[in-house]
């Protein structure tokens, strides 16, 4: 597998040779630029970055590489050790720290390790930052300290209660009503820090938590993305436990997909919709999601006076948005809440709270709250091209074949009709253009797209 270097961090997997994938050279040649980076950028000497992982099997391996490297440079380090990603990103800004570094590689499978780079307020770091890391870590000029300036290491094992407390002093956080409910919840963690982070926030909450899948060993017994043909178990065991609900989380704990009391998924792009409904019943404010997130969030928006827009796919883009329009929530459509009244991360901790306390105040069970909202499907496809073909140039050409649509060029070409839409986006690394498409049923969500994969065969 080739490593895979981006704005936001680098990926790869582990073993074999340097460059290739992500070997022990490549970890500390990365942490390496990114410590640099920072003491390029920063006004002051006595520099501390926050560290935390998931429970991958190479975690404590790259972890240890990752802290020494740091440490090398003169840069002290706070290790959370199994963490999550949102619980790194509030313990930065917290510990007042320069930054941090998240070692996860989220929804990849096992073989997968990544390194995500925060900045000072516990925030991915931007695309002219990132390019600026890889182009050290390129360049490899690196300046380590004299053995007098090594780096300070800690270990703090606080930051999951530290999270949780945050979370549960929220005004919109209604403990009492969700404790009154009895709730009984399925917890499917993936073998992650889901399985130890979640149940001391479920039972703050009063809720009973049925685990399964909560030892963080690392060995995924499914794959991680928590998508429906990956998730039979819970669905099962919802129904045999007779639980009010399931939660799925990823292995770091940044996308939050639900089951419904009938061992049914309510839908990943479902969950930024119902916690949406929810703080704007209390609150009116913009909502953000990104251009390939369900309409359904739009709508919603309406049904309470409210405004949406949509941002380019990314997180850094939507929280970029967020930011500029003073957003009450947003998030993205994999199962992404980000509540800026928390932080400006995707956090399925928070996210739990907020569904559960929308749930207790409603007073539905979970397949009833579900139905109230739009039924929508989605269509992902792609169309693979010939290299020579310019892929800018025939966007260009279906811009103009709807001009008299709503379209938006934000991110790719994306056409809004009446009652459906499509999104058509070009890959960075190959000739191909990926397409996702809405509708009311699955069957005219597919025929969108095989219509559209048409229409640009046409022009080309």
């Amino acid at each position: 597998m080739s490593l895979i270097k981006s704005i936001s961090g680098i990926r790869g997997t582990i073993g074999g040779k340097v460059n290739d994938n992500l070997t022990p050279l490549d970890v500390v040649k990365f942490a390496s630029a990114f410590g640099t980076w920072l003491q390029n950028n920063k006004n002051k000497k006595d520099l501390t970055l926050v560290i935390g992982r998931d429970a991958r099997i190479s975690g404590q391996m790259v972890s240890s590489l990752v802290a020494s490297t740091l440490q090398g440079l003169g840069i002290n380090v706070v290790d959370l050790g199994l963490s999550t990603t949102p619980t790194v990103e509030i313990m930065v800004p917290e510990l007042k720290a320069d930054g941090g570094i998240i070692l996860t590689a989220s929804h990849n499978p096992k073989q997968w390790n990544a390194l995500k780079l925060l900045n000072d307020k516990g925030e991915f770091i931007n695309g002219e930052n990132g390019a600026e890391v890889l182009a050290l870590a390129e360049s490899e000029d690196f300046d380590y300290a004299e053995v007098d300036d090594l780096g300070k290491y800690e270990t703090r094992d606080d930051a999951f209660d530290i999270h949780i407390k945050q979370i549960l002093d929220l005004p919109t956080v209604n403990v009492e009503a969700i404790k009154a409910k009895k709730f009984k919840v399925v917890l499917d963690a993936v073998n992650s820090t889901g399985g130890i982070s979640i149940p001391p926030l479920l039972e703050k909450l009063g809720v009973e938590v049925v685990k399964l899948y909560c030892e963080p060993n690392g060995h995924f017994p499914h794959n991680p993305e928590p998508l429906k043909e990956h998730l039979g178990d819970i669905c099962e065991l919802v129904i045999k436990e007779k639980a009010d609900m399931g939660i799925v989380v990823d292995p770091d704990v940044d996308r939050l997909a639900l089951v419904d009391e009938k061992g049914e998924m309510f839908g990943e792009e479902y969950t930024l919709v119902a916690v949406a409904d929810y703080l704007l019943k209390n609150k009116k404010g913009v909502t953000i999601s990104n251009l390939s997130s369900s309409r359904a969030l739009r709508d919603v928006a309406k049904t309470h006076k409210s405004e949406y827009f949509a941002s380019a796919v990314g997180e850094v883009n939507v929280v970029n948005l967020m930011k500029e329009k003073n957003a009450v929530i947003g998030g993205e459509g994999n199962g992404g809440i980000i509540y800026p009244e928390l932080h400006y991360g995707r956090d399925s901790l928070v996210g739990i709270a907020l569904f559960l306390t929308h749930l207790a105040k409603e007073n539905k069970t979970v397949s009833e709250l579900r139905a109230g909202y739009p039924a929508y499907f989605m269509g992902k496809k792609k169309i693979e091209l010939t290299p020579e073909i310019d892929v800018d140039a025939l966007l260009v050409k279906v811009q103009d074949e709807f001009k008299n649509e709503e379209i938006s060029t934000v991110d790719g070409v994306k056409i809004d009709f009446a009652e459906n839409w499509v999104h058509l986006r070009k890959s960075n690394t190959e000739p191909i253009i990926r397409i996702y498409t809405e509708a009311f049923s699955q069957e005219e969500a597919d025929k969108l797209g095989d219509d559209m994969i048409a229409k640009i065969r046409s022009l080309i």
